[in-house]
């Protein structure tokens, strides 16, 4: 499975559409604008229309077949789109140009936010060449130090976005630095809880095979180096589960600034897909983020 995989399985669904916050941002129009042309998603511009008129003349980019709905307050903006979401108006929701404070704060919000009562979860999903399978990587930048409750939400909420890419029942890896029970590691003990728990029904969907150090879950070789036959997941992990947001994170960017990977990122555990992708990530990843979160919002319809 790949991006290209996760697109073509977008143009087998009806056309979804995504809202925009603070849609005045060149980086996003053009993000769109591809969307738009490869099937994936159409898009309703929300924020200063003539910002976002201006910049979509320097780069050419005709506007007479999206909605504009005009908010030059970000805030305000940020809560008209998100509001599209919580109507059903749109499948998707997209940070513009507005902070990250006051997105989340739209998300959020008690009155047209996309909470469902359960925690929220970020997962990044990369194509790394040399790997094989489609790698979920949770959580890397929401949740910061996640308690076993968290982590049981954090599966839950990210074996959804796995299936909707086509894994039928993804492996889920609870990272440690090391593959055995340590009582003075309690992440050790977490993990080996998290793989009671499947084992016992009271994690469901998926197979979870934990504590399991990043090698035997990626790398089948050291898998078979490390004498680990006997595990449910031998370098097939699908889902990587990390302690915390250092170490997501820090492997979030190791593998975005070090290697040739693709990558898309959408937060889960809310109503509709939310894409909240920063300034700094590539074109590349912002189209891929509008493709997962709109197959995410495909089988989401499906579940009505």
């Amino acid at each position: 499975m790949r991006f290209e995989d996760i697109i073509d399985k977008v143009n087998q669904c009806s056309m979804k559409k995504v809202a925009v916050a603070a849609a005045q941002d060149e980086a996003v129009l053009e993000a769109v604008r591809e969307a738009k042309k490869r099937g994936i998603a159409e898009a309703v511009l929300v924020g200063d229309e003539a910002k976002i008129r201006e910049i979509a003349a320097g780069m050419d980019m005709d506007l007479s077949d999206y909605e504009i709905i005009d908010e030059p307050d970000m805030v305000q903006a940020s809560l008209k789109a998100v509001k599209l979401a919580h109507d059903g108006v749109v499948d998707m929701y997209m940070k513009g140009l507005v902070d990250t404070k006051n997105f989340l704060k739209s998300v959020l919000d008690k009155e047209v936010g996309l909470r469902t009562g359960g925690p929220l979860s970020h997962v990044a999903v990369f194509e790394v060449p040399g790997i094989k399978q489609l790698l979920f990587l949770t959580d890397v930048a929401f949740m910061t130090y996640p308690t076993l409750e968290d982590k049981v939400n954090i599966i839950n909420n990210t074996v959804p976005v796995a299936r909707a890419c086509g894994i039928e029942c993804p492996k889920v890896a609870p990272l440690a630095a090391v593959e055995v029970v340590n009582p003075k590691m309690p992440v050790t003990v977490d993990a080996a809880e998290l793989t009671r728990m499947n084992e016992e029904g009271q994690i469901t969907g998926c197979i979870v095979d934990g504590p399991l150090s990043l090698d035997l879950a990626i790398d089948p070789e050291a898998a078979k180096h490390k004498g680990a036959t006997n595990r449910k997941i031998q370098g097939d992990a699908d889902i990587l589960l990390f302690p915390d947001i250092h170490a997501g994170n820090n492997v979030y960017k190791t593998i975005v600034h070090m290697t040739k990977a693709k990558n898309g990122c959408i937060l889960t555990g809310t109503r509709v897909p939310v894409i909240l992708t920063s300034r700094s990530d590539t074109f590349e990843t912002k189209v891929n983020s509008i493709a997962l979160a709109a197959v995410v919002a495909e089988e989401l319809a499906k579940a009505k």
